[in-house]
């Protein structure tokens, strides 16, 4: 029998060149990309500096309370890189058509709620994936889940810090007074959502009393409750 003709291994494409670089600066989501637990660095072994941190901080508390303010002054004043984000900045993108939950709460109040909530989570994490510390703010009721704590765990991740501030209802009813347009509330509803906001006492959250405070003092408190906060992550 002849011997059979040797076989020859099929030519190899020839390599192309090697992808370009990315040079936008645009870091993607990772999969999934909710926000992961915080923590210190590895050579923290006192109390963390949650200034030198990645952190997402969800402000919470009724309308006077101080949210923004103290939001804004804190996002302000950091060592690193912090954004700000403000729910009721979000909502009111929409212009023509906006539902304002003031005039009753119902399907087309509650269906933007939820859409300006997953906007703020997606921006959010986007910040959190490109290195960007966020604080958000928002009115989250302890008894309603629909604008509860579920929501932003569901689209920032279980690493978001809760933090509430609370202060007496002379001061937010005082605080609304200085208020203009549709972010000004009746006496009877600031005193009706205090009352509710009480619900998160007992709640496991630390609560802020910033009655006395101004805003670099209760900006200063906030970085202790944090500072605590990264030690030992609250279970919510």
């Amino acid at each position: 029998m002849p011997p059979a003709p040797p076989r020859h291994a099929p030519p190899q494409p020839t390599p192309g060149p090697p992808p370009a670089p990315d040079t936008t600066g645009h870091v993607p989501l990772p999969p999934g990309g909710p926000a992961g637990v915080p923590s210190a660095p590895p050579a923290m072994v006192t109390v963390p500096d949650p200034a030198a941190t990645t952190l997402a901080v969800l402000l919470i508390g009724p309308a006077g309370a101080g949210k923004t303010s103290v939001a804004k002054y804190w996002a302000d004043h950091r060592r690193v890189p912090t954004a700000h984000i403000s729910l009721d900045d979000v909502r009111e993108w929409v212009r023509s058509g906006f539902a304002d939950p003031q005039s009753g709460w119902n399907d087309n109040s509650e269906a933007q709620y939820r859409l300006a909530r997953r906007t703020c989570g997606f921006a959010a994490r986007n910040f959190l994936a490109n290195g960007i510390s966020c604080i958000l703010d928002d009115a989250v009721f302890p008894d309603r889940p629909v604008v509860g704590l579920g929501g932003w765990k569901r689209h920032v991740g279980a690493g978001l810090l809760p933090v509430v501030l609370l202060p007496g209802l002379d001061i937010v009813l005082e605080r609304n007074a200085e208020r203009s347009g549709n972010r000004r509330l009746t006496d009877e509803e600031v005193a009706r959502i205090h009352g509710r906001m009480a619900g998160w006492y007992g709640s496991g959250l630390p609560i802020i009393d910033n009655s006395q405070l101004d805003v670099p003092a209760t900006a200063r408190v906030l970085d202790e409750v944090l500072a605590r906060a990264i030690a030992s992550p609250p279970s919510w």
